[in-house]
């Protein structure tokens, strides 16, 4: 069937500020509404995207809430999301035990009920590579295969699908129509997209300093001796770059060796490290601007994860009076925009064949 010719339309929970939403809706599908908890992703998600914000946890969603916002001529159900991975993180299993991560780790069995309640045509679900390894994910797939979806997932390399980032994630996509897969990768190793190509064009900043034209491109300041440390730090390297008064003096130890890709400046002409939630801060890991003396700016990081250029985390209203921190955990925790829109174009094709 043409994919033109339906109305398909799709509702993503845990939509943080709209990183999957905006990504789907570049490939043509329209996204009707999003779900998060949080109350700050409220301007974000719908200042940039043609879709409304649901404050409500996942869990609290009562039955036939989800239906009733598919438009009546709906042709195609779209049910998406991004349980939040910090459960499943490589990190996070040193905590395995912790009850936080505990009851975080259920809302992928939240998502798989919402999927018995709406019936949706299509399921797509993003998170770490490490949740393949979890009961949660087995249960999910399992779920999925019982009521009648064609299930596939693989851990893809960001860069291969245009993201400049090192960054692995798992990609799921489920059909009640048969078999469906993710688009074949775009890029190979000689051209994947580099930090050059995302970020070169934005003005120059010092440590500290707002962008006067984007209140998002904003560095965070630096304590003398950092500022004295990523003067020394090279391209790809690492504080073992410095001489030795500027090191800590858990570094001076052999232990110390474990550090290895704190205090590092990022490559122009590779992808970058993978966007976290503390990328602003030049001490959390590879996050050094690569020629400029300072950490990444907000601005940068968003372009990294593939957010247009104009895309506003904040009101601009408020100019630069936000934090820092806030922005850096929204956008760290998002679905990279092509991601998003690989999934989406992926769902295309797949209607086209069926």
């Amino acid at each position: 069937m043409s994919s033109k010719k339906l109305k398909i339309n799709a509702v993503d929970l845990f939509c943080g500020v709209g990183g999957l939403t905006n990504g789907v809706q570049r490939s043509g599908i329209n996204v009707v509404a999003g779900f998060d908890i949080l109350q700050s992703c409220r301007f974000p998600y719908e200042y940039n995207n043609s879709a409304k914000f649901i404050l409500k946890d996942v869990k609290k969603i009562k039955p036939g809430e989800i239906d009733k916002l598919y438009p009546k001529d709906t042709d195609i159900k779209v049910l998406m999301g991004c349980a939040p991975c910090q459960p499943f993180s490589t990190y996070s299993h040193r905590y395995k035990d912790s009850p936080n991560r505990i009851t975080k780790m259920d809302l992928l069995d939240y998502f798989g009920k919402q999927v018995q309640e709406v019936h949706p045509d299509i399921v797509s679900m993003e998170n770490v590579p490490q949740i393949a390894n979890e009961d949660v994910f087995d249960r999910f797939v399992e779920l999925l295969k019982n009521e009648g979806y064609q299930v596939d997932w693989r851990v893809v390399y960001a860069p291969t699908y245009g993201v400049p980032q090192s960054r692995h994630r798992l990609l799921l996509l489920a059909s009640k129509f048969g078999t469906i897969q993710l688009e074949a990768p775009l890029f190979d190793k000689d051209h994947y997209p580099t930090v050059r190509e995302a970020i070169s064009g934005l003005p120059k900043l010092e440590a500290g300093q707002t962008d006067p034209n984007d209140p998002l491109h904003r560095s965070r300041a630096l304590r003398p001796i950092n500022l004295n440390r990523i003067k020394h730090s090279k391209p790809g390297g690492s504080w073992q770059d410095w001489p030795k008064d500027l090191l800590p003096e858990a570094y001076k130890k052999e232990s110390g060796r474990t550090f290895g890709s704190v205090y590092g400046r990022l490559e122009w002409d590779k992808p970058s490290s993978t966007i976290t939630t503390e990328f602003v801060g030049y001490g959390n890991g590879r996050f050094g601007h690569p020629d400029q003396n300072r950490a990444l700016s907000l601005r940068e990081g968003a372009i990294i994860q593939t957010f247009p250029r104009d895309y506003q985390f904040v009101d601009p209203n408020q100019g630069d009076n936000y934090s820092m921190s806030k922005v850096a955990l929204q956008i760290g925790n998002a679905v990279p925009v092509k991601l998003g829109q690989v999934i989406g174009e992926s769902i295309q094709k797949h209607l086209e064949e069926i």
